[in-house]
């Protein structure tokens, strides 16, 4: 190990960062295309079908753990200062 570069403490900021900078966006993202009914030629249709009970609750669940992981990150910052 470098005395100069700590190399645990680099790694673990890495994998926060990839998991807080590309994760929650692509788990928003996930959520919103679970709330539109998939289309067969990928356009949208004016009398589109209801979304079902399964999309609202994988929509849910996961803006929920977006809110929740914005909710803790401003936890951290306020509490650690």
């Amino acid at each position: 190990m470098n005395s100069w570069i700590n190399l645990d403490a680099l790694w673990r900021i890495a994998v926060v960062g990839l998991l807080t900078g590309a994760g929650l966006p692509a788990l928003f993202a996930i959520g919103v295309r679970a709330l539109n009914p998939p289309t067969g030629d990928g356009e949208a249709a004016a009398g589109r079908p209801a979304v079902g009970p399964l999309r609202y609750t994988v929509a849910g669940l996961c803006f929920a753990v977006v809110l929740a992981a914005i909710g803790w990150g401003i936890y951290v910052i306020v509490n650690h200062s």
